[in-house]
């Protein structure tokens, strides 16, 4: 796990370089000492270890998937993230050719496709981030 005192180190090194104002560069460090006093740095530092964590074990069932036999299991986050494409290109169509899309459906769409977007373009990038941390 990661120790206070290498975040509250981390975190000074950061003001230091960051915060050019002594007066300003002198109230953030006060904080950051407030905050490792308070006990509310080690708990960022916990929930920073939990999201790696989870990130990890993300990565392992993608990694589980890939390898199986299904090809549904292999194929289920393009598939995903094709159909949501062409809901968006359905409804632009609509909308293009003077149907009226229902609003709430548009919005549902879009939050579908930012969730879908995250975990597989973010947790690529995160799996890749960890093999090259792990090297």
């Amino acid at each position: 796990m990661i120790g206070i005192d290498s975040i509250f180190n981390f975190a000074n090194t950061l003001v230091e370089k960051l915060i050019q104002d002594p007066n300003e560069k002198a109230k953030a460090q006060l904080d950051i000492a407030q905050l490792a006093q308070n006990g509310e740095l080690q708990q960022l530092a916990t929930e920073a270890k939990i999201y790696e964590v989870e990130n990890t074990n993300v990565s392992e069932r993608w990694k589980a998937d890939m390898s199986s036999d299904s090809w549904l299991s292999k194929n289920i986050r393009p598939l995903s993230l094709i159909a949501i494409f062409v809901g968006f290109f359905t409804f632009t169509m609509m909308s293009a050719f003077g149907y009226n899309a229902d609003n709430d459906y548009v919005q549902l769409l879009g939050q579908w496709g930012q969730i879908i977007f995250l975990a597989y373009f973010g947790g690529r990038t995160v799996e890749k981030i960890m093999d090259l941390k792990s090297k």
